[in-house]
């Protein structure tokens, strides 16, 4: 009779479950699981480090950029690139419109026929001997031919007086005559000389246009070749890491 209990109790343990067993085991004695075990119970395979001569190298990582002031300047290349094209038209139409601007003005001076005084002329005087014998067509001659020519001359009419004084005296007394010749020769000479003024400040304009429009061009280009740069600096060096590896 006993050893039949003890067949049947046996039996009973036997057909227990595997979950059953574990459950019956205390947490402190059963190992922790392994954290390099998946959750299907594959352990997963590890990434091997690529092998060149036998000789195993380390996994590329990324690397930060020689120049970070030029890798962010070309951060936006489109937008960059747009600026550049802008600022390059832009110059070309500041210098096409100096240019012309110079040409209109010496458009201008050219039918006026004024000469300077020959050198060796008594009436050549000093402000204007690097222009001697020349005939007025540019500005920087406009200049010089109403400052340092006619403007000496006029100030030796009426005692220095400008038109403004002389016409203020004519009309105080109508019937003198020299009062009413040094008034026209006044006029007549501030006049020229105003002209002469204007045609130079307008090619002086011409000047600086066109001067602005070659220093536009030239960042435009700079803009155009940040993008060169860096990639020379910055993308060249790391494709070359990265294709060594």
């Amino acid at each position: 009779m006993l050893f039949k209990s003890a067949v049947l109790f046996r039996s009973l343990a036997l057909m227990r479950t595997p979950n059953e067993m574990r459950s019956t085991v205390p947490s402190s004695v059963m190992p922790p699981p392994s954290p390099a075990t998946a959750g299907n119970g594959v352990t997963p395979l590890e990434t091997a480090d690529p092998v060149v001569n036998g000789q195993p190298q380390p996994s590329p990582r990324p690397q930060s950029p020689r120049s970070p002031l030029l890798a962010k300047l070309t951060s936006l290349t489109s937008i960059a690139t747009v600026a550049a094209l802008g600022i390059v038209i832009l110059g070309i139409i500041a210098v096409v419109g100096g240019s012309y601007d110079k040409k209109v003005v010496h458009d201008q001076l050219v039918p006026q026929k004024i000469f300077f005084p020959a050198a060796g002329s008594p009436a050549l005087l000093p402000g204007v001997r690097q222009y001697a014998g020349q005939q007025l067509t540019t500005g920087s001659q406009a200049k010089a031919y109403a400052n340092n020519f006619i403007n000496v001359h006029l100030s030796k009419i009426a005692g220095g007086q400008t038109y403004a004084q002389v016409s203020t005296a004519a009309l105080a007394a109508p019937t003198n005559a020299k009062l009413a010749e040094e008034k026209a020769t006044l006029f007549q000479g501030e006049t020229l000389r105003g002209l002469l003024l204007n045609a130079w400040g307008w090619s002086l304009v011409g000047t600086i246009a066109t001067l602005a429009g070659w220093i536009l061009i030239g960042l435009g280009a700079i803009l155009f070749l940040l993008p060169l740069a860096n990639w020379q600096v910055n993308l060249r060096g790391r494709g070359a890491a990265t294709a060594g590896a």
